[in-house]
């Protein structure tokens, strides 16, 4: 079962590191398919959040603000 744990772990921070980068690159289609509306936890989205407001991509932003809180 640890296996799957640590599978699960790097896809989230492969996945995590691809929305990053989608961010930088002002990538919204890439954006929108990583996120798949699905929760993250409330640090992670505040970061994303910043990296966007980098880039004013209002979309992405959008995008991001929509996605809920994973809550622990």
């Amino acid at each position: 079962m640890e296996f799957n744990k640590t599978d699960k772990n790097e896809h989230g921070i492969a996945n995590f590191m691809a929305l990053e980068t989608a961010i930088a690159n002002n990538e919204e289609d890439l954006v929108k398919e990583l996120l798949d509306n699905q929760a993250m936890q409330e640090l992670e989205k505040s970061y994303l959040l910043d990296l966007a407001q980098l880039n004013s991509n209002a979309t992405i932003k959008k995008l991001l603000k929509d996605i809920p809180i994973k809550q622990s």
